[in-house]
């Protein structure tokens, strides 16, 4: 396969942009970065967010 250029990245944001919409993106980028951090600090080794939550309810 050949290298993505200018052409072929502007031709997927325009049908993403059709499919989802403009007001639907942001909370899909947003969806997206929360799980990106949460790999992250699963691959640290950390805990994950919710069980400290339940921790410091108790």
């Amino acid at each position: 396969m050949g290298k993505f250029g200018v052409t072929e990245i502007l031709m997927i944001l325009a049908v993403v942009l059709l499919l989802f919409g403009g007001k639907k993106i942001p909370e899909l980028m947003k969806g997206l970065g929360g799980g990106i951090k949460e790999f992250k600090k699963a691959a640290k080794g950390d805990e994950p967010a919710d069980s400290k939550k339940e921790e410091t309810k108790e």
